[in-house]
């Protein structure tokens, strides 16, 4: 015989067994009133739209290129390259230099690799003296180096790490060089760099020395940048603890034509010195010009005129107007491939049309 089945009233819904009640985690209650100050402060920063600031080693980029300090040489002086692969890049580099008033006859081997995130530079003069660099992009905003120096003169060896990471309104870096692992002596490096507005980056840079276990020495520098709303014109200051300011100034005036100034300032206890310089950069169609005057007296001048697109000449020039002293430099710079046309882009591989000449 069966059981009938009760029935349920259509307005009464069936009775659920009660659930416990729900415990709260401590570790969330506590965390949780931070973490909404923190979510509301990235908020309310990426709402500023803040542009990344660069890397302290490039803060003074857009001048160093103006200025003649990177540029300059005197004697003779020849750069014959040659390619032998362009994705990968690959490159060889012969490089003499001769005839100077201020360094001995040398002469450089370089052979360097790039690809999308690899770079690898390798240099070796007749000495036998060894430089090499190693870059390894992890991302687009991490990026880790090692350079490295096997000289034969005592003292001029050293290996030196570091890591960038750029954030989208802020810049970091870590640098070691001569690290020991067994004592920790060598040089320590840290910079950190943030945007607090659209034009304006302010940042430190501190540097930690221990020659031995117990024996260390601390230094601060403080940066800032400032950048035109057009992109046109960049100043920067530098102060570091003892007494030491070096400011510049960089201004594109035009798409040819740009100029830099730069200040030194040392006011440390039993030594006060300055030194002023000023730049200007004429690009030309097939040249580049630069002029450098300083505040020892010094003129100089420097010129890169590309004959062909694989030949440049290149004339360097320095007047010292206070020592009554002069230096000239001329050299060539002659690049060389063994890939065809096709490969290196400049004429479409058979089989592909050639888009026809506009008419006038």
């Amino acid at each position: 015989m069966s059981v009938p089945t009760p029935v349920v009233p259509a307005d009464v819904s069936p009775v659920s067994p009660p659930q416990p009640a729900p415990v709260a985690s401590s570790s969330s209650s506590s965390s949780w009133p931070l973490g909404s100050v923190f979510n509301r402060f990235a908020a309310w920063r990426k709402s500023l739209d803040l542009p990344n600031p660069g890397t302290v080693e490039n803060l003074t980029k857009e001048s160093k290129q103006t200025l003649l300090n990177n540029y300059a040489f005197d004697g003779a002086r020849a750069d014959l390259s040659k390619s032998l692969s362009m994705n990968p890049m690959f490159q060889v580099t012969h490089s003499f230099h001769l005839g100077s008033q201020t360094v001995p006859p040398t002469y450089h081997f370089g052979a360097m690799f790039a690809n999308d995130k690899l770079f690898m530079h390798g240099n070796v003069d007749h000495d036998g003296n060894l430089s090499a660099r190693f870059n390894q992009g992890w991302s687009a905003t991490n990026v880790s180096k090692v350079q490295a120096q096997l000289s034969t003169q005592p003292g001029q060896s050293y290996v030196q790490m570091e890591h960038d990471f750029q954030g989208s309104d802020y810049s970091l870096n870590a640098k070691a060089v001569n690290l020991s692992p067994a004592d920790l002596t060598g040089i320590y490096m840290g910079s950190y760099l943030q945007s607090v507005t659209k034009n304006l980056a302010v940042g430190v840079e501190t540097i930690l020395q221990r020659q031995a276990p117990g024996l260390s020495d601390l230094g601060l520098a403080y940066l800032a940048k400032y950048t035109g709303s057009d992109r046109k014109w960049i100043a920067t200051a530098q102060v570091q603890a003892p007494g030491i300011l070096q400011a510049s100034y960089w201004q594109k005036l035009s798409e040819k034509v740009d100029v830099a100034a730069e200040l030194q300032v040392m006011a440390a206890p039993g030594r006060r010195d300055a030194l002023a310089t000023l730049a200007a950069r004429y690009e030309l169609r097939m040249a580049s010009f630069r002029a450098q005057l300083d505040s020892t007296g010094k003129v100089s001048a420097y010129l890169e005129h590309r004959i062909a697109p694989t030949f440049a000449f290149l004339m360097s020039g320095e007047i010292d107007h206070f020592k009554n002293a002069a230096k000239v430099g001329v050299g060539v710079m002659i690049e060389s491939s063994s890939l065809t046309p096709e490969e290196m882009g400049m004429v479409p591989p058979p089989g592909v049309p050639v888009a026809p000449m506009p008419q006038p």
